[in-house]
């Protein structure tokens, strides 16, 4: 084993700029290997520890070490304990990167639920696992999928710059990010949760003890995931075909998609947000007060949108809850960093106005000239393909390497290009601009009128 470490080692520091970056990883002995996943299995050596924190580190050095790595920050939040595998996933979908001489890194984050800067924080320190035990890289770049997008906004504008003016990272890459932050992420889940109620009045039924519905479900409730699978389905039927669902279950289905313009097999998914994550926001990070509101939102899309809005449960936010939200999950749009920004246009989960949102605060930062954005027109959550995204991270390594800054032109070409060694459409639409995020959902833009 002790010989194997020694050979990775030698790859390792092959690619470093000088014989210091080699005896300074030399210090700490190289961390335990663990399997690859089998798209990378062949071509580079894999390792996992537990941090202090709790959370796991997966790293992965090709044999090809180009000498950069990725630090990779994953979607969710997940409801689910972290577990030693749980960023094998991720690593397999995003192997291009390995392939083509990357080192991998990433944290599974240390407990279940929200938490964007905690969330944050264990990434930089998988980081920090990755120099202070495997090697120092020459150039770090941050990768953020989904709600890792979000996590990744955060993180650079809080880790990526030391107070010396040294820098931690040189740019960051996020696919299908949620970069609207928390608040903006979170409001359509919140006219969710009131909607549902209305209709099911199952989450709390009748006879059940009240609960404010800003909480998601009760402080105590025993409710899982499955069980929450159950309940959803008892009022809608969406976990049934179209054919076995009761009038009733239909007429509840049709309404609340109605209103919130869900697709069907997104329902469920947003109400795990609506409910089980809220309770864990207002334990976690508002401390038990209501970060929410629906006050003066108008719903639309109903067979009765006067009785829905006469009758709807209405609650409205503790300004210091809101602050508390909004100081943990929402980017302040500084740019320490070049950002290159991909995102479908047809994204059913992460809708892609949160772009729009994101460049809005961006600009008011005054980092307009740090971002780049580009959009893809897959029907996929995170469905970018290899060629697509590789053609997004060389553009940023030209940029920070070069200095040439990519447009959404330059980085559908060089696409194409890729297509002759990495396998995967090119759906690149250099021509497209999102709209604003506010006309996504309709109701919450008659609020703010």
């Amino acid at each position: 084993m002790q010989q194997a470490r020694m050979t990775v080692a030698l790859f390792t520091f092959a690619a470093m700029t000088g014989a210091a970056a080699a005896q300074e990883a030399q210090k700490a002995a190289l961390p335990d290997t663990t399997p690859c996943p089998e798209a990378i299995a062949g071509i580079a050596t894999c390792y996992g520890v537990k941090h202090e924190t709790g959370a796991y580190i997966t790293a992965a050095v090709p044999k090809n070490w180009n000498g950069h790595l990725v630090v990779f920050a994953h979607g969710g939040p997940s409801l689910l304990p972290p577990t030693a595998t749980g960023s094998n996933t991720d690593l397999d979908k995003y192997a291009y990167a390995v392939r083509r001489g990357f080192a991998w890194v990433a944290s599974s984050y240390r407990r279940e639920g929200y938490g964007v800067a905690m969330a944050a924080a264990d990434t930089d320190n998988a980081r920090k696992f990755f120099i202070a035990r495997i090697g120092k890289p020459q150039r770090t770049i941050l990768h953020g999928a989904s709600y890792g997008g979000l996590v990744g906004a955060k993180l650079i504008e809080t880790y990526a710059k030391n107070p010396d003016g040294s820098m931690n990272f040189d740019g960051a890459f996020l696919n299908s990010g949620a970069v609207t932050g928390a608040t903006l992420n979170y409001q359509h889940r919140v006219d969710l949760r009131a909607v549902y109620q209305y209709y099911c009045k199952n989450m709390p039924r009748p006879d059940e003890a009240p609960y404010p519905l800003w909480n998601g479900v009760a402080p105590d409730s025993p409710m899982t995931l499955k069980g929450l699978d159950t309940v959803v389905d008892e009022c809608t039927g969406v976990g049934h075909p179209a054919a076995a669902r009761s009038d009733r279950q239909k007429q509840n289905l049709a309404n609340i998609l109605g209103v919130m313009g869900y697709p069907e097999n997104l329902l469920v998914r947003h109400m795990q947000a609506g409910t089980l994550l809220f309770r864990d926001i207002v334990k976690n990070t508002t401390g038990g007060r209501n970060p929410f509101s629906n006050i003066g939102v108008r719903y639309k899309g109903s067979a009765d949108d006067a009785a829905l809005n006469r009758e709807v449960v209405r609650f409205e936010a503790d300004p210091a809850a809101a602050a508390a939200l909004r100081a943990d999950g929402d980017p302040t749009g500084v740019l320490p960093v070049p950002v290159v920004s991909i995102h479908s246009i047809n994204d059913p989960q992460v809708v892609v106005e949160a772009q729009s949102a994101y460049l809005d605060a961006v600009k008011a930062a005054g980092g307009a000239d740090r971002l780049v954005q580009a959009f893809t027109d897959e029907r996929v959550h995170t469905g970018q393909s290899a060629p697509e995204l590789a053609a997004g991270l060389d553009a940023l390594m030209q940029w920070i390497e070069k200095g040439t800054k990519p447009t959404a032109q330059s980085i559908a070409a060089g696409c194409e290009q890729l297509r002759a060694s990495l396998d995967g459409p090119c759906r690149y639409h250099p021509e497209y601009a999102p709209k604003p995020y506010a006309t996504r959902y309709y109701a919450r833009e008659a609020a703010v009128r």
